[in-house]
């Protein structure tokens, strides 16, 4: 039997037994030995707990405060694992793969598969479904090329049946402008615009938007240049449809005495070269390897390739000086654009002895649109382009342009725009891919005076994002690009802005069917 026994100084306690020796415990040890247990019984209680509730509370917490590793962790390194083996192992041939992902887990239950020869089948589809989704970007992309640079049927209807009009319609052939109003055409008094363009619809709508925004409209003056083979149905449009205080002048590049080809024999040259034929003309996939490339540079290599780019009526505008003689100061305007708001003011704009007022396209709201430099236009590695000219150079924008034509007379812009062309054609276009303007942004180099860039807005044909109430706010809006307006790919919230000019109510357009 176990006795406890209290010291009469009670400095220390005594237990003993009948089978033990007694022993003195003083109350310092007991003390301690009280302390130490009230600090331990908790983290006893804790850990008895989480042992016991392990269910319940070990996974949850078991991994922070047990050292324990989660089941879910390990099945996460363990698949890790196995995707990374399947990605380093070969396909095998005549693998079937699944349709759907729903096929897949159907196939993986009915054939029993274990994680690599799942993990192997999923990486086979994938790699399926990535090269499907490729060639389907670049067929679209290259439908969209066929699509942008083909007439509609619509837009070729109007040219045949104003063409037949001028054949058979006295008033249809009327001389343009009307005889007492010829001097007009070389009065530097009034605003003259110049427009090329072999297509009578989008003429229509340039020529009237510039109209409508003016406030002095009696002082317009359109030159419309065409080719031969539209000349006819041009001329009937605007004999036919009168554009009253303002005038217009029609002529096709036959009609211009200076136009030989002693005057400018790089165009004989871009006729007769054999090369450059075959790249606008020819396949435009053959010879692309489509592994090697991106779809955006895919997409640049066919936009650079549309045939217009070796077209005259694209080169005239080098050459306006010396078809418009008389004239001192004009504004250039591309086919898709849209005038919105009056122009008359630009002929006050002091070019300070420049010869063209263009906007600026390095800097603006729309990155995707003004983000353009020399490096965007040329090949820099060749080493004719790297010596002359600077790739962070900021470019300028074709499209509206305000030219003075008296200080034009006076530099070598076009020799050095041939100049130019010729190096290039030497280099089997390897120079530069891309129309008129990387032979005009040399050429023009030193002569070019920035105008505000509200003037003329860009990308209406190639950004579906661009801010409509930036469009609303621009003097011209320009639909460069491959989605034309008067397209069935132009983009619909945009188209709008252009459509508001089409007169629908002429019955030509009415009998074409005209963007129905």
């Amino acid at each position: 039997m176990m006795q406890l026994h209290i010291s009469p100084s009670m400095r220390s306690i005594t237990i003993s037994s009948s089978k033990v020796a007694a022993r003195h415990i003083s109350y310092r040890t007991l003390f301690h030995t009280i302390l130490i247990l009230a600090f331990l019984l908790p983290f006893v209680f804790i850990l008895t707990a989480l042992v016991t509730l392990e269910d319940c509370l070990g996974r949850r917490l078991g991994p922070r405060l047990l050292g324990r590793v989660d089941d879910s962790e390990r099945l996460a390194r363990d698949f890790f694992k196995i995707l990374n083996e399947a990605s380093t192992q070969d396909i095998p041939d005549g693998l079937k793969l699944p349709d759907s992902f729903n096929h897949l887990v159907s196939d993986t239950k009915n054939n029993h598969y274990d994680p690599k020869t799942f993990a192997l089948v999923l990486r086979a589809m994938m790699e399926k479904f990535e090269r499907d989704i490729r060639q389907t970007k670049f067929a679209e992309l290259t439908n969209k090329h066929f699509a942008a640079s083909s007439i509609p049927k619509g837009i070729h209807c109007l040219s045949l049946r104003l063409t037949d009009e001028y054949s058979s319609n006295a008033h249809a052939r009327r001389q343009l402008p009307s005889p007492e109003r010829l001097p007009l055409l070389s009065d530097n008094a009034r605003h003259h615009f110049i427009l090329s363009t072999d297509n009578i619809l989008a003429a229509s709508v340039v020529v009237s938007s510039a109209v409508q925004s003016s406030s002095n409209p009696e002082k317009i003056v359109f030159h419309i240049i065409t080719d031969k083979k539209t000349y006819a149905g041009m001329h009937s449009w605007f004999a036919l449809n009168s554009v009253d205080p303002a005038i217009v002048e029609v002529r096709g590049v036959h009609q211009f005495d200076w136009l030989t080809r002693e005057n400018v024999p790089v165009l004989e040259a871009l006729e007769s070269h054999n090369g450059l034929m075959n790249y606008y003309h020819g396949s435009h996939v053959a010879g692309a390897n489509l592994s090697e490339t991106t779809p955006r540079r895919f997409a640049s290599r066919l936009q650079s390739r549309s045939p217009k780019y070796i077209s005259l009526l694209n080169h005239l505008r080098i050459y306006i000086p010396e078809l418009f003689p008389n004239l001192d100061k004009v504004v250039f305007l591309d086919d898709d654009v849209v005038v919105q708001r009056d122009l008359a003011p630009l002929w006050d704009v002091d070019l300070g002895g420049k010869v063209n007022g263009a906007v600026e396209t390095c800097h603006g709201e729309d990155a995707s649109v003004m983000s353009k430099r020399l490096r965007n236009y040329f090949n820099f590695s060749h080493p004719h382009i790297a010596k002359h000219l600077n790739p962070e150079e900021c470019a300028w924008a074709y499209g509206m342009n305000v030219f003075d034509l008296k200080a034009w007379r006076k530099t070598n812009i076009r020799e050095t725009y041939h100049s130019w062309l010729r190096e290039n054609l030497k280099s089997n276009l390897t120079m530069w891919k891309l129309g008129t303007l990387p032979p005009a942004l040399i050429a023009f180099k030193g002569h070019v005076h920035v105008i505000d860039s509200s003037w003329h807005m860009l990308g209406l044909g190639y950004q579906s994002q661009t801010n409509t109430e930036s469009i609303r706010k621009a003097a011209v809006i320009h639909y460069n690009g491959q989605s034309k307006p008067w397209l069935e790919i132009g983009f619909e919230h945009l188209r709008p802005f252009w459509t508001k000019y089409v007169n629908y109510s002429n019955d030509f357009i009415k009998n074409c069917h005209i963007l129905e």
